[in-house]
């Protein structure tokens, strides 16, 4: 009898402690219910939101503002050509890289006389502006799967690792990643959600020196809350696609483009110590 009871009062115990930590699991951390900008409703732009205008992002002052309207690549900004570093079987190519109806444009399509008659990609950044911290949204999507679309921080020095991939499709339609790579030997952490990239949406990342959060549409959807693994280097916005058919993967059937409506940078404002 004595057992029997014991065996039951311990079966409550467990029960309590599953359901009281099925329960503290399932609520939200705090950072999770920060919201960030999505942008303004406006059905005159191609993406239905025209871009936030002033405010802060994470305590950092709206720095930079581009919605495309002009039918050329902005100033501050550098197209990519020729055989990226460590993707010899890829190209991009300057005519795949444009502004036009109001959005920047990253066209994967064969070109006859570059490459072999190969898959040529768009690929673009904004090299003459970097920042130590700050938060990042591009407003985009992706018209059909092969290339790899990428949305990511680079280093302004060119020495790499880091890298923050926040919006990298690996060439589907259906699935982004999220991705830091660090230290010397190219260590990396990555996340990944369930998304339909044809439509439109706000993808953003928000750098601190001692976090990283991965935003979309004005929600945290992964963060990284190990101080090692942020960068404390300045970095650069790139926006690419890349193929990899040498090697039977991210190859596309017909021609695929990333398009975007517009890109906002928050940046810590100066004389200001970065969050």
């Amino acid at each position: 009898m004595f057992a029997t009871t014991l065996i039951a009062l311990l079966a409550l115990v467990v029960i309590c402690i599953v359901v009281v930590g099925h329960s503290y699991l399932n609520k939200p951390p705090a950072w999770a219910l920060v919201k960030y900008p999505v942008g303004v409703s406006n059905t005159s732009e191609p993406s239905g939101y025209a871009p936030p205008v002033g405010g802060t992002a994470a305590s950092f002052p709206e720095s930079y503002v581009n919605d495309f309207k002009s039918n050329s690549v902005p100033v501050g900004w550098d197209v990519f050509t020729g055989v990226p570093s460590g993707d010899p079987g890829a190209h991009f190519g300057r005519a795949h890289t444009i502004v036009t109806n109001g959005m920047l444009e990253l066209n994967t399509f064969r070109t006859p006389d570059v490459y072999n008659d190969g898959w040529v990609t768009g690929g673009i950044c904004q090299c003459g502006r970097s920042q130590l911290y700050g938060a990042y949204f591009v407003r985009s999507r992706i018209t059909g799967s092969g290339p790899n679309e990428v949305e990511l921080l680079w280093p302004a020095s060119n020495q790499w690792p880091p890298e923050i991939d926040f919006n990298e499709t690996g060439g589907a339609m259906g699935l982004t990643s999220a991705t830091v790579h660090f230290g010397a030997n190219n260590d990396i952490q990555q996340n990944h959600l369930r998304i339909n990239l044809s439509q439109w949406h706000t993808f953003g990342v928000v750098w601190t020196k001692t976090t990283i959060t991965y935003v979309v549409d004005g929600r945290p959807w992964g963060r990284i809350d190990i101080p090692k693994e942020s960068p404390r280097v300045p970095m650069t916005l790139d926006l690419e696609q890349r193929t990899s058919c040498s090697v039977r993967a991210q190859c596309p059937k017909v021609p695929a483009s990333l398009l975007v409506d517009w890109v906002v940078d928050y940046g810590p404002a100066l004389g200001s110590k970065s969050p």
